[in-house]
């Protein structure tokens, strides 16, 4: 079995997840549109450029997303994506990229539990985590 996270953009999905794979260096392995697809009849003319499914890997996870139909759309809340960097300068580099245009909860810091530990959500609207743990 495998958990997968599965997030809704407001119509920046595709930005969203070539700003990731950049800061992440991760790769994006699907960029699916309703243009061009049986369903795309189904969905509303401005819509159909919009992203109906993406696939992103990050190391050995993937990430998945699509754009929501803007009447549809709700902020997400109740959750973090949460990415474990091995090093402190890597998890402050990667901290400071997404927090750029976006809102830092909890600034990156040491604590007791973690080399460097911060919250923020990004210009996108995605809450993240990012951990640097320390040894046990």
């Amino acid at each position: 079995m495998q958990t997968n996270s599965y997030l809704f953009f407001d119509g920046r999905c595709e930005e969203a997840f070539q700003f990731y794979e950049k800061v992440l260096g991760a790769k994006i392995e699907a960029m699916l549109r309703a243009e061009g697809t049986p369903m795309a009849d189904k969905v509303p003319p401005e819509q159909r450029n919009k992203i109906m499914h993406a696939r992103l890997t990050v190391g050995g996870t993937v990430l998945m997303a699509s754009d929501c139909p803007p009447d549809q759309y709700q902020a997400p809340r109740g959750f973090s994506v949460t990415l474990g960097i091995e090093t402190p300068a890597e998890a402050e580099r990667v901290f400071n990229a997404l927090a750029d245009g976006g809102a830092v909860q909890m600034p990156i810091a040491e604590t007791f539990w973690a080399k460097r530990f911060g919250m923020l959500t990004d210009r996108f609207g995605i809450p993240w985590m990012i951990n640097c743990e320390k040894p046990m």
